[in-house]
């Protein structure tokens, strides 16, 4: 009988080990790296507004041809936020593009 219990507690501890091991790969496998995060910034390329043609800044969400024709003439911008402290675009249309864009200086 000590010996069923014994055997019971020594299957049981194994599979606790192996369970605790299994999350813990789990949870590593499923967090980013920086290198994984550093790699896909790098994929989304930024476009420069002071540089951009007018068909890739209509290509931006919110931005037609009248926008971009304004953004166009509003060249250069020291900041991406230039674009609303200058009255190019409204605040609202900004916050849809402004993970997409830079402003690059010359």
């Amino acid at each position: 009988m000590k010996k069923n219990r014994f055997v019971r507690i020594l299957v049981a501890l194994i599979a606790l080990s192996l369970l605790s091991s299994f999350a813990v790969a789990q949870a590593s496998a499923n967090k980013p790296s920086a290198t994984s995060s550093a790699a896909s910034s790098a994929k989304t390329k930024l476009l420069d507004i002071n540089s951009a043609t007018s068909e890739q800044l209509d290509a931006l969400p919110g931005i037609g041809k009248a926008y971009s024709q304004k953004i166009i003439e509003g060249r250069p911008y020291a900041k991406k936020t230039d674009l609303v402290r200058k009255k190019i675009i409204p605040q609202a249309t900004y916050d849809k593009i402004k993970d997409l864009i830079i402003a690059k200086q010359k």
